[in-house]
């Protein structure tokens, strides 16, 4: 799994000045040659078509078409067109096969040259997109049957305003599920739209290594609807090479224990935090706003414990150092939570030489205020699935970057679409395309019911 950057290249546009002579009229029944000289604009007896191409200023062409010297046409045309006519003159014979053809009015050939252009454009249009950077690992290839003009904004990136800092956000399914609920699918939406410019890693356990096709599953559809998403195969074994973690998960009785699955998620994210830097969200998180200016912090869940469903951090920082080192000096995969809140809580007290959590900057590490990424405490997430109107919930989340949907909690209970339910209104708001596929599936089965 390598996560490097990408580099560009930069193609300058050649300066060119040329005429083009192409056939006459009919009238005429001969044919002008080729002139490429600066004084290609001579008078001629049987001029009915002129082409010429003149780029001033540099990276700007005019294109005129002449009638017995009257202008017609004028058009502007990139330097890449211009270089085009360059190349054109180079290979003159089968061009002024095709420009018998096109000028002889035949529609038929004309369409089939149409329909060539239009081809060529789309495959090298595909290709360009289903291009896999070998910088980016083995990024899975996503299917397009779900359409996106409704539902993703175009371009993605909002106009006006500075752009946000890239980096990554990571999702982790450490399970060998690979049919994403509406929750880790609005969890995935909500965190592409609010970081536009930064790449939304999705590394789940269930896709084997190499293969370069999806389940075939409606949530992969969706989520090729936005283009800085990539499904990744989590390799734990590589994920978890080169830290204190990689003796520990080969040791194969770690996975009889009850919470092995939580336990190995708490361990993906703080690797992820070391290894590479981000941000690190669950997925039963809805996401408002842009997380990159929350740097080197991580959430307080309530008054005595901090939670790692959210992590920003940079790369190698000490801190995350420190709980890869706690994860296995204090390991004890027995009891809930001991490997995630726990450990976040204990290192961040030594960290800071305190007794008790509250909010505060220590160090360069900030533990968060409960309203900024978990405002509905976990004994409360009932208040979830409650009518709430917009002024309500506009105050609610005033303050708020992400919402906590406490999935472990809250998945049994139904939830009805539309409604004015407080989570409804955030899958409305900030997954609105998986609302949409919510929306459609919730009438479907209201008809089958009939």
């Amino acid at each position: 799994m390598r996560l490097e950057g990408s580099s560009e290249i930069t193609l300058k546009q050649p300066r060119i000045n040329f005429c083009i002579w192409l056939q006459c009229s009919s009238v005429c029944k001969q044919q002008i040659p080729w002139d490429t000289s600066p004084g290609g604009l001579a008078c001629h007896p049987c001029q009915q078509v002129l082409f010429h191409m003149l780029q001033e200023p540099p990276g700007v062409s005019l294109a005129c078409c002449w009638d017995s010297s009257r202008p017609l046409i004028m058009m502007a045309v990139s330097g890449e067109q211009a270089l085009a006519g360059e190349r054109m003159l180079r290979m003159p014979s089968c061009l002024l096969k095709l420009t018998r053809v096109v000028l002889s009015h035949k529609p038929c050939a004309l369409f089939i040259l149409i329909f060539v252009f239009v081809s060529f454009a789309y495959i090298k249009l595909y290709w360009g997109i289903e291009e896999d950077p070998k910088s980016h690992g083995p990024t899975y290839s996503l299917s397009a049957e779900i359409g996106c003009a409704h539902h993703v904004p175009s371009p993605l990136i909002t106009a006006g305003g500075p752009s946000p800092s890239a980096g990554n956000v990571f999702f982790v399914e450490t399970s060998e599920q690979t049919s994403p609920s509406y929750l880790f699918l609005c969890s995935v939406e909500s965190a592409a739209r609010s970081h536009p410019t930064s790449r939304v890693v999705v590394l789940m356990k269930g896709l084997a290594k190499g293969n370069a096709s999806l389940p075939k599953h409606w949530a992969f559809s969706l989520l090729s609807c936005f283009p800085n998403v990539e499904i990744q195969p989590l390799d734990l074994t590589e994920l978890f090479s080169g830290t204190p973690l990689a003796q520990w998960f080969l040791q194969p009785q770690r996975q009889q224990e009850p919470h092995f699955l939580h336990v190995l998620s708490d361990a993906c994210r703080i690797v992820l935090m070391w290894k590479f830097g981000g941000i690190y969200l669950d997925t039963d998180f809805i996401v408002l706003k842009n997380l990159q200016n929350l740097t080197n912090a991580l959430g307080i869940q309530d008054d005595s414990e901090l939670n790692g469903a959210f992590l920003s951090f940079k790369a190698k920082h000490k801190f995350m150092e420190l709980c890869m080192q706690d994860f296995v000096q204090n390991y004890n995969g027995w009891v809930w939570g001991h490997q995630g809140p726990g450990l976040l809580t204990r290192v961040f007290k030594k960290w800071c030489s305190l007794e008790t959590i509250k909010s505060m900057s220590c160090k360069g590490v900030s533990a968060l205020s409960r309203e900024v990424v978990y405002p509905i405490p976990w004994q409360n997430w009932k208040k979830l699935f409650e009518a709430v109107t917009a002024l309500e919930l506009q105050e609610l989340l005033k303050s708020t970057y992400a919402v906590h949907i406490w999935n472990k909690l809250s998945h049994e209970t139904k939830l009805e679409i539309p409604s004015q339910a407080l989570l409804a209104q955030l899958y409305s708001q900030f997954c609105p395309a998986t609302y949409t596929k919510m929306k459609q599936d919730s009438e479907e089965l209201s008809r089958r019911a009939v």
